[in-house]
């Protein structure tokens, strides 16, 4: 999809000026590489710990296969409600998920992100997980897709605020794969 206004060219994320930087993280978790991949791609595993803290995932649908989707709520304490989606590019279990993560709306149509109206509409998302001695490294990187000049200055400006959100969602998948038994 691409996004463009009367003020704004549109361009895909490999055009992307020079100072727009993918966003990238990694954390070790202590469990094997199989235990991970399920916690991040089977419903009821990604139902305990996906999102910040608080948050609840009322409504989770995956279809794990390449041109499928992970469709889902995920609830506030004080009950507002954001949908989004997934959709999957390739998939290799248990080392790779390439996917196009988007806001949507309940009945998974594209929507703007709900507090940022310059976030890019679409973020292709490779994870890739490694293991080493029983401990698994996830690697997740992001890169606007198509987002036009301002989505990206937009993006750069929160890789800060994304770090921040994702080593909380981080803390909450390493304290649930310490609960499991996943085989």
């Amino acid at each position: 999809m691409t996004v463009s206004d009367q003020n704004d060219s549109t361009h895909s994320y490999a055009e992307a000026d020079a100072n727009v930087k993918e966003f990238a993280i990694s954390r070790v978790f202590d469990a094997p590489r199989e235990a991970v991949f399920a916690a991040w791609t089977e419903e009821e595993h990604i139902k305990k710990w996906l999102g910040p803290s608080g948050f609840t995932i009322p409504v989770a649908r995956i279809n794990l296969v390449p041109g499928g989707m992970f469709h889902y709520c995920m609830r506030a304490p004080n009950g507002v409600e954001m949908w989004g989606k997934w959709v999957f590019q390739e998939i290799v279990p248990p080392e790779r998920i390439v996917l196009v993560n988007t806001f949507s709306n309940k009945y998974g149509n594209l929507t703007r992100h709900p507090y940022v109206p310059d976030w890019p509409l679409e973020v292709l998302t490779t994870t890739t997980l490694t293991e080493t001695d029983g401990s698994t490294t996830v690697h997740l990187a992001w890169s606007p897709i198509n987002a036009s000049t301002t989505e990206l200055k937009t993006f750069d400006s929160m890789h800060e605020a994304m770090k921040q959100g994702w080593n909380g969602t981080f803390d909450q998948l390493a304290a649930y794969l310490a609960t499991i038994s996943i085989d």
